[in-house]
């Protein structure tokens, strides 16, 4: 698992294309302020392992966004951040299953159109902790 993570101002994101033919078409348009927003990259040994990567993945969110106070969280599937990708059938269950997660113990969370490639402008904070890649 990769976790691209900021603290940001504002993050706007509207669904762009589909690049997978078996996600339903969206057209979403969305702008969140004051959010942890979060790129994530679900990997192939990750399937293997989903509750540890799970439960890693949570404890690395609530991290981030507490320690601006942030109720708001953004997920965003990005298969860029290198290494072999899971299937999208897992990443997209996963996703889900990390926003129920995280909407259970208070936390609006937003899902970027799964399966599709995203236009977004993203505003983020400036000190170094706005902005964290960890890897596990």
């Amino acid at each position: 698992m990769k976790l691209l993570m900021f603290q940001a101002k504002r993050f706007c994101f509207r669904s762009f294309e589909r690049i997978l033919d078996t996600v339903a078409k969206a057209d979403v348009e969305e702008t969140v302020t004051d959010a942890a927003v979060i790129f994530f990259h679900a990997e192939t040994q990750d399937e293997t392992q989903q509750n540890k990567v799970l439960t890693k993945a949570l404890k690395n969110v609530k991290w981030l966004a507490n320690k601006r106070g942030l109720k708001n969280i953004v997920l965003h599937s990005f298969t860029h951040l290198g290494g072999e990708a899971a299937s999208p059938e897992f990443a997209d269950e996963f996703l889900k299953a990390m926003a129920a997660r995280l909407r259970a113990t208070g936390y609006q969370v937003w899902l970027t159109p799964f399966g599709y490639v995203c236009e977004w402008d993203l505003s983020v904070y400036g000190e170094s902790l706005a902005k964290v890649f960890k890897a596990f």
